[in-house]
């Protein structure tokens, strides 16, 4: 199975720089990496020299300035640069005519967007009526859609149900993480499986949901870090899914990756 980590953060300035990256995907046996750029910086010189020295197995999701009248013309260009993909939030509208412009672009350069936001973001009718403008851009919602918090939306779950609904829409893909993200832990870590009692089913929504050829994980490196660890948010995420047949476990974990990003 080829391991892809759809969803990592890496820079000189501020998380870590990609060896603390590159250290834990070999210890994890990660194959490859989608460097997702984090909000608020828009130059994205440090991701592509980490592609440029690692062909092959990092592809760069590129963070632009879509409220400058040069966004376009600046994704384009990080596009023709080697860019694989870009990070937008599910309120970024485009100044003018076009509210959508820099979706579209998206689109029109073949770049799949992973999208944060909160879990209200994605339920609003609004999301939905952006993912119909764009059938083919690929839309990948981040962390579960935000329904990931403990302890957060009682039942009946309305906000996450909306969510989890956005899989009607055949362009849409959902991310998954850790269980640290929406499981509760134990109060004093002394068990190999550090979680208190059920892990809430929101994998098994996701899956009911987008099925595994809509599924990706990635490990949100390095925030993850302080909440089980790289290591086993890839490995008690595996273990969730061991019963699933190991075409789809290599699908939620490598191939969805590889078919939207390109590693070359």
């Amino acid at each position: 199975m080829i391991i892809v980590d759809t969803h990592c953060h890496v820079s000189p300035y501020w998380y870590e720089p990609l060896e603390a990256l590159l250290f834990h995907m070999d210890r994890s046996g990660v194959e490859k990496a989608t460097l997702v750029q984090y909000m608020g910086q828009y130059n994205n010189d440090y991701q592509a020299d980490c592609v440029r020295r690692y062909p092959g197995r990092l592809a760069s999701a590129v963070l632009v300035d879509w409220t400058k009248p040069d966004a376009l013309a600046t994704l384009e260009n990080l596009a023709g640069q080697g860019a694989a993909g870009l990070r937008l939030r599910a309120p970024s509208r485009s100044p003018g005519d076009d509210p959508l412009a820099i979706w579209r672009k998206a689109e029109q350069l073949s770049l799949p967007v992973t999208c944060g936001g909160t879990a209200a973001l994605f339920a609003d009718d609004a999301f939905a009526g952006l993912i119909q403008a764009v059938p083919n851009l690929p839309i990948i919602i981040e962390h579960l859609g935000s329904v990931n918090k403990p302890g957060g939306e009682a039942a009946p779950f309305e906000i996450r149900n909306k969510v989890f609904a956005l899989s009607r829409f055949p362009n849409t893909y959902i991310k998954i993480h850790g269980l640290g993200e929406f499981s509760p832990r134990n109060e004093t870590i002394t068990e190999p499986f550090p979680f208190e009692g059920r892990v809430p089913p929101l994998l098994d929504l996701a899956y009911e949901a987008f099925g595994p050829e809509r599924m990706l994980w990635g490990s949100d490196y390095p925030p993850v870090s302080a909440r089980e660890g790289y290591y086993n948010s890839l490995h008690f995420t595996l273990d969730y899914f061991k019963d699933k047949p190991a075409a789809e476990r290599e699908m939620i974990f490598g191939g969805t990756a590889l078919k939207l990003y390109r590693f070359d």
